[in-house]
């Protein structure tokens, strides 16, 4: 199984959901996550790293977007088989493609999830 290095949104909502789950799905404690809102060194500029989904897999390059969420699923074997399967040029192209269109409602989708934090 591979190692993985993830930065994530720590002050968004929909993205601590995620890293909930996956901390969860992640058993083995192949992941190893890092809230980029924090005082920890970045890879590359906060402000870019924040602004997409970045992980690191097994030292290899920094990815991002869809490929930094297939390399996360890879590491977790229930996930494995999609990681896989985003490999295929063809899958990630067109998973990064809908990855660019959920960033455009990212914000929406965080205002909506904060508003329904404080209600509860």
């Amino acid at each position: 199984m591979s190692r993985v290095t993830v930065w994530h949104d720590g002050s968004c909502p929909l993205c601590r959901r995620e890293i909930a789950l996956m901390r969860r799905l992640d058993r083995r404690g192949s992941i190893t996550f890092i809230d980029a809102t924090g005082t920890q060194a970045c890879p590359i500029d906060r402000a870019d790293l924040l602004a997409r989904f970045h992980a690191c897999e097994d030292g290899g390059p920094l990815l991002s977007g869809a490929a930094a969420f297939a390399a996360m699923w890879r590491a977790v074997p229930l996930l494995r088989p999609v990681g896989l399967f985003a490999r295929n040029p063809v899958v990630l192209a067109a998973m990064e493609r809908l990855y660019l269109r959920f960033l455009r409602v990212r914000p929406r989708l965080q205002h909506w999830l904060t508003r329904l934090g404080t209600r509860a």
